[in-house]
């Protein structure tokens, strides 16, 4: 239990589902070290439960690791592959969240949390804005999320890399930016 209240405009307390058409779950990797590479998974499940103290919160998800879309079938072929995801033997990365502090003030936090991939589990820290609540045009309520994070993928056991010729850098960074844009949906109370 936390000691802390917060106030959030519009809070709402509840279990919300996340909306898989209009939520994000993504990364960013830094190709030959010089630029950046953008992808995302289209397969996930997530819960958010809001409790009457937002301090007292807590997520939960599942990635399906298939899903890879990087906009190059290739490169997506190999992120499947033993090399990085291990799809075959690993099929998806969880997270659940384990701690939620202010960062700040304002509708900012930090949510500490353990992440797994490749049977690894390794604690992140995300931050969290809450982006507000409200109905939508269904006779629903929503709330979104913006989350940006950072792991460095040799601690999962993802350690395939390969040098660069003259340059003395590698192909891919080990550090690797999580970027996560969530709307969820209220769930109806059960009469």
């Amino acid at each position: 239990m936390t000691s802390q209240a917060v106030e959030i405009p519009g809070y709402i307390a509840g279990t919300w589902d996340l909306d898989p058409v209009h939520s994000t779950i993504g990364f960013v990797a830094r190709h030959l070290m010089l630029s950046k590479v953008r992808g995302r998974f289209t397969k996930f499940e997530a819960q958010i439960v809001t409790a009457p103290n937002p301090l007292d919160s807590s997520a939960t998800a599942t990635i399906d690791l298939s899903s890879v879309d990087t906009g190059n079938e290739m490169r997506d072929n190999d992120l499947r592959s033993e090399n990085f995801f291990d799809v075959a033997h690993y099929p998806t990365m969880t997270y659940r969240s384990t701690g939620i502090r202010p960062a700040g003030g304002g509708e900012t936090f930090l949510v500490d949390g353990e992440l797994t991939i490749r049977g690894v589990t390794g604690p992140i820290t995300m931050t969290v804005e809450v982006n507000g609540f409200g109905p939508d045009p269904y006779g629903g309520t929503r709330a979104g999320f913006s989350a940006q994070g950072e792991i460095d993928r040799t601690e999962y056991g993802i350690t395939f890399n390969a040098p660069v010729p003259g340059s003395g850098g590698v192909m891919v960074s080990e550090r690797i930016q999580l970027e996560i844009e969530a709307e969820a949906v209220l769930r109806q109370q059960q009469a």
